[in-house]
């Protein structure tokens, strides 16, 4: 079923689960996008800066795009779904089926899959977790797929009873599932990784400011009020987005891990505290599992830690992507 399109919601109460919501419009990923996003992100990840060594890894004429940026159009284009969100609370199962390139163009679909009451707490209105399921396609081609579970307000004075089970993250990681989002590169053409041991974690010693919060939230169409207006917001302040400080995080790891040619999904991102425009971020890195792949690259999972930095450090998010490096040393 489709759901009517209101521009003030949906609320909580309006939503069932099997519910379609209408589409966002589609969006072109262009060389002014990838500009703006990389002048908030500052990453460096390589494929998607030089145009030259995409096309020799790729075989494509067009630059790879960062999988940052098409991540946030994909959830940009999810907020259809929660233009009253109080809070986004996890990400599961993020799947880059394959790299997109510039000039692509992305639409995403979203579906209610579950629906739990909160609990009701009488110093806050009524509230509810809403399970979504998000599939985006670029020219007819399933490209991304993931879940996301949002805390929404009730516009009624009831709840309305809902206490579908919401899903956990699987303790065992394994990297075999993620092979066959493997791009068919030439991974010899990659820059070659340095070695980092499972279990070793490195902290980054840049640590990084939460800016343009605002100019995220417009480039990647993202909806949610709390992000734009302080009316709207839980908080006294605009509610930075979440997918603000998983960019941050990208942004740490591309300096940290050499070699790292893209992302292929997230096992998982938890957001354990909200950000605000002017935070200082700091980022360690854990690598968690390691694969090496026939071509000569390896898929590695890190588990990355984003506080807010002060003499008592505040953790924000837990964020566990899956990534592609170049050859390892032998």
């Amino acid at each position: 079923m489709t759901a009517p399109l209101s521009v003030d919601g949906p609320f909580y109460d309006e939503l069932e689960a099997g519910q379609v919501l209408p589409a966002q419009p589609a969006v072109t990923i262009d060389a002014g996008m990838a500009a703006v996003y990389q002048s908030i992100m500052g990453e460096r990840l390589p494929l998607a800066l030089d145009d030259r060594l995409s096309a020799a890894v790729t075989g494509r004429h067009t630059r790879v795009a960062s999988p940052g940026l098409a991540l946030s159009l994909t959830i940009g284009q999810s907020t259809v779904a929660t233009r009253r969100v109080i809070a986004n609370l996890f990400y599961r199962d993020v799947r880059l089926h394959r790299q997109l390139h510039l000039g692509e163009s992305l639409r995403t679909v979203v579906t209610v899959t579950a629906l739990a009451d909160a609990a009701a707490r009488p110093d806050r209105g009524l509230r509810g977790k809403v399970l979504l399921g998000m599939t985006t396609t670029a020219d007819d081609e399933v490209v991304a797929s993931y879940e996301r579970c949002a805390l929404l307000p009730v516009r009624g004075d009831r709840l309305p009873g809902h206490a579908d089970e919401l899903p956990l993250v699987e303790e065992t990681l394994t990297l075999d599932g993620y092979e066959p989002s493997v791009p068919d590169w030439s991974q010899d053409r990659l820059p070659p990784s340095a070695p980092w041991a499972v279990g070793e974690v490195r902290t980054d010693p840049m640590r990084d400011r939460i800016e343009s919060a605002g100019a995220l939230v417009r480039l990647t169409h993202n909806q949610a009020m709390a992000h734009r207006d302080p009316g709207a917001s839980p908080y006294e302040r605009v509610l930075v987005y979440g997918g603000h400080v998983v960019g941050l995080a990208q942004a740490s790891l591309s300096r940290l891990c050499d070699g790292l040619a893209t992302v292929i999904g997230w096992h998982s991102c938890d957001h354990a505290a909200p950000a605000f425009e002017g935070d200082v971020v700091e980022l360690s890195h854990e690598l968690v599992a390691e694969q090496r792949l026939d071509g000569g690259g390896a898929l590695r999972a890190y588990r990355v830690v984003a506080r807010r930095a002060g003499d008592d450090p505040v953790e924000l998010l837990t964020w566990v992507p899956v990534v592609l490096v170049g050859p390892l040393a032998p």
